[in-house]
């Protein structure tokens, strides 16, 4: 077995994290943890998005925050976008990355996005066109990967379709997300390796949820499996408000501190997160779901 040297690590809080709080984050306030995460080592961090603040208000003023990071061409700062109108304001506030999304279940789709799957994809391509034209990059989600609150087992053949799919519309990353963290080593690894065939294996990431506290575990098979992407949340930020009972996205310094006992790189300081962590728990009004945010602060104390 053959692991990395490095881990990338596609800090997911700014965006996927904050969307489920109660406290809202003004754009200022988001402008700073972005800046502040960006200085511990983190270089891939999703800036917001441009889903109507009606839908979701947490991420009102994602336009401000790419125009104030416009000229930081040192970081990949993604946005997710749900339609054309979403990627043109996305492009006016100077966007060079977006992330487009899909869900592994029929259910979960119309639950989400009220579309079927096949919709939602035909939804993107004029997107994805466009955005390749204006030499923007783009990631693409896949949601359920591993279970559905709705139709419970998923069978990987759809997430490899989908994937495959997602890789057509031009998306240079697939990110395979266990939405409602339901997921247990050798299925994660499985999964991997079937859209591996597809889509390449370089071109995956990691998404896991921890619900059931499988998280790591997963995470570690997928690396042994030969992924080199991970999305992570700082302080374990996150959930889905359509999957009752969801526990949030992995987080960045369970991560972080699980890559530095094997002695691999993923270029992140950790105790500069544990500084970032404190503080936006604090502003949050909750402790952090992170395990190792709990124990390394509470030692400092």
């Amino acid at each position: 077995m053959t692991r990395p040297n490095r881990i990338e690590i596609v800090e997911v809080g700014p965006r996927d994290g904050l969307q489920n709080e109660t406290e809202h984050l003004s754009p200022a306030e988001r402008i700073d943890l972005i800046e502040k995460l960006a200085l511990a080592g983190l270089k891939q961090i999703e800036a917001g998005s441009f889903v109507s603040p009606r839908w979701v208000p947490q991420m009102a003023g994602s336009d401000v925050i790419l125009e104030s990071l416009r000229d930081r061409d040192d970081l990949r700062l993604p946005v997710l976008v749900p339609n054309m109108q979403g990627y043109e304001n996305a492009r006016a506030a100077g966007v060079r990355e977006i992330a487009v999304f899909a869900a592994a279940t029929e259910s979960f789709s119309q639950k989400n996005i009220n579309c079927s799957i096949d919709d939602s994809l035909q939804r993107f391509e004029a997107v994805c066109r466009q955005a390749l034209a204006d030499n923007v990059r783009i990631r693409g989600y896949i949601s359920c990967v591993l279970g559905c609150p709705y139709e419970g087992e998923v069978d990987p053949a759809n997430v490899v379709r989908i994937s495959r799919d997602l890789l057509q519309l031009g998306c240079s990353e697939i990110s395979l997300g266990d939405t409602i963290g339901v997921g247990t080593p050798d299925k994660a690894r499985a999964l991997i390796e079937a859209c591996a065939t597809e889509v390449g294996i370089d071109r995956i990431s990691a998404h896991f949820h921890d619900t059931y506290g499988q998280a790591l575990a997963n995470i570690l098979a997928c690396i042994e499996a030969g992924v080199t992407t991970v999305d992570t949340a700082i302080g374990g930020l996150g959930g889905c408000p359509y999957a009752k009972g969801s526990a949030g996205n992995v987080a960045t310094e369970d991560v972080v501190y699980m890559l530095n006992g094997m002695n691999i790189d993923c270029g992140v300081d950790l105790p500069a997160l544990l500084d970032i962590t404190e503080s936006l728990c604090e502003r949050l009004k909750h402790p952090p779901a992170s395990r190792v945010a709990r124990a390394l602060l509470t030692k400092r104390a």
